[in-house]
């Protein structure tokens, strides 16, 4: 508080000068008005007031830069009040001040070339394949918010509460979505003092139900005066420049913690590059500042999405500077607004990491062909932009969408959260299908280059292995540039397992050599009839996998 408080009475001294009109105060002091050092005293005492308010408030930054318009405002005051050559000279500082402000104010339009560099990415075509060995982080957070909602009632003194921002990360291994209990108004505040803990669902299982997780928060973003939390991160560093939300972030032990991304302007007050975040108790209010490369294991979001989502628009907008973003447009790319924080969505690699993905694309109204997409490492903010194969046109996001959305008119379910993955060395887009209630229903997987090919499951593993088999009946990549190879076999069916995935039904059988295999009756549509006992010969791909695909299958005698 004390930093503030200094801060704010040097800033009102300083408005104080410049208000306060000295030569008129000598003429008027013989007409009977209130002495000079009254009006001084009680000038300063306002704006020493009216200063502190406004930064309390307003937790912004303690740097003198961001005084310029209330210098201007002073100064301006101040020579309207005076004479003769008080009033030159504060005008003179009147036209300083304008100078600076012009300069803030039009630094956009030539630092476009410095942000651009700050956001610069490496190029890469693709990224590492997926097969369904692997699961990705696959619940839509409309859904996990929903689930959340529906097990409030596990919360001690419900009313006094709402559920907080929903936000996802790695504990213990595991993908998980976290939500703070927050307080609903300031008189719950008051009278609780303490938010009791936060909510964790699994990220990856959309059957497993929501666990209330007891840890007490007493600096939170929903708390007031010195114990909210931005505000107190303020307190602890008055000239910091932090740029995006507040996130919680749980170690692998449970304890909350809240951080806060902190960097510095790229020019003048202008743009932003991340340098580090500050770590915050949530119960005692302990804080820590850690550079990037200091950052603590257990925080995977260290780098704001608010932050990686204004490096996406600095690398697809100013390639070729600001004038060209506006109008001449060559080489602009925009980053898609499909992202489930902060238009952009987090991501899990086959190494447990967790990145931001976007997707860009033409600025060009009505095309809904993807240029490329970036994948931002959360913790270092370190960025690749991925081209996809420069033969193929890949669709956007926004494509993807909108084939769910006719797939699926009747029913008026829409896709959420579409992420662009390399299933089997094929550029997918993997999209959770809720209804109008948000509740999960399928999901859907389609070709981002080949739209034709598309499945949907209950499951994302079911989803795959159903993508598999549309991939090897396709054109798509795994029956061309798969190093699986193909064989043949036959044998007697020991046993025989049907499921109904979406319009086809996926068998899966098992072989007297011990050898599982799996097909899709959309490849063999005489599969359906399939039962213990039958003679088989059919062509596989030997991926090495449990379930090997069959690519033909002939029944004997049938």
């Amino acid at each position: 508080m004390g930093n503030i408080l200094l801060f704010s009475l040097i800033i009102g001294l300083a408005a104080t000068i410049l208000i306060v009109p000295m030569s008129a105060m000598k003429m008027k002091k013989k007409e009977g008005y209130p002495s000079f050092g009254k009006v001084f005293g009680a000038t300063l005492i306002i704006a020493f007031v009216a200063t502190f308010l406004f930064y309390y408030l307003t937790s912004l930054d303690q740097n003198f830069t961001s005084v310029w318009i209330l210098f201007i405002i002073a100064a301006i005051a101040g020579a309207s009040l005076s004479y003769g050559t008080e009033r030159m000279i504060k005008g003179v500082l009147v036209l300083a001040g304008l100078v600076v402000g012009v300069y803030f104010l039009s630094a956009f339009l030539f630092n476009a070339d410095e942000k651009y560099e700050s956001a610069d990415m490496k190029t890469k075509t693709e990224i590492q394949a997926f097969d369904e060995t692997e699961t990705p982080a696959s619940v839509p957070p409309q859904f996990a918010r929903n689930k959340m909602k529906k097990a409030f009632g596990q919360v001690p003194n419900t009313s006094y509460y709402e559920l907080g921002n929903l936000q996802i990360q790695k504990v213990n291994g595991d993908y998980v979505y976290i939500a703070p209990v927050e307080f609903s108004d300031f008189w719950k505040w008051v009278k609780g003092d303490k938010t009791p803990g936060y909510f964790m669902l699994s990220a990856t299982d959309s059957t497993a139900n929501p666990k209330f997780m007891k840890e007490e928060m007493k600096y939170t973003p929903s708390s007031y005066l010195n114990e909210n939390i931005e505000r107190h991160i303020r307190m602890k560093y008055p000239k910091k420049i932090f740029y995006g939300d507040v996130q919680l972030e749980v170690n692998d032990e449970g304890k909350p913690f809240y951080i806060r991304t902190y960097g510095a302007f790229i020019s003048a007050r202008n743009g932003f590059d991340a340098e580090g975040v500050v770590l915050v108790d949530a119960l005692t209010g302990d804080t820590k500042a850690y550079p990037i490369k200091d950052i603590p294991a257990f925080i995977d979001g260290a780098i704001s999405p608010e932050t990686v989502s204004l490096q996406n628009s600095y690398f697809g907008n100013f390639v070729k500077g600001f004038w060209n973003s506006k109008f001449g447009k060559s080489d602009v790319k925009l980053p898609s607004d499909e992202g489930t924080e902060a238009n952009v969505t987090p991501v899990f690699n086959k190494d447990g990491d967790m990145y931001y993905f976007t997707d860009f694309t033409s600025p060009k109204e009505g095309v809904d062909s993807m240029l490329g997409y970036s994948m931002t490492n959360a913790r270092t903010g370190e960025a690749t932009y991925y081209t996809g194969n420069l033969e193929e046109s890949y669709m956007d996001s926004q494509g993807a969408l909108q084939i769910i959305q006719k797939r699926f008119i009747e029913k008026k379910w829409d896709g959420k959260m579409p992420v662009l993955y390399n299933f089997y060395g094929e550029a997918s887009w993997l999209t959770p299908v809720l209804d109008s209630n948000g509740f999960l229903q399928n999901y859907f997987i389609v070709s981002a280059a080949n739209p034709e090919i598309a499945v949907y499951a209950d499951t994302p593993n079911q989803a795959l292995k159903m993508y598999k088999t549309a991939l090897q009946k396709g054109s798509g990549s795994l029956n061309n540039n798969s190093k699986a190879e193909e064989k043949q076999d036959s044998g007697k069916v020991v046993r025989v397992y049907k499921e109904k995935s979406g319009d086809y039904t996926v068998v899966s059988f098992l072989l007297e050599n011990g050898k599982n295999y799996i097909v899709s009756s959309e490849i063999s549509p005489l599969a359906i009839y399939l039962r213990e006992n039958d003679t088989v010969k059919f062509t596989y791909s030997d991926t090495e996998e449990e379930f090997l695909p069959v690519k033909d299958l002939t029944i004997e005698g049938l």
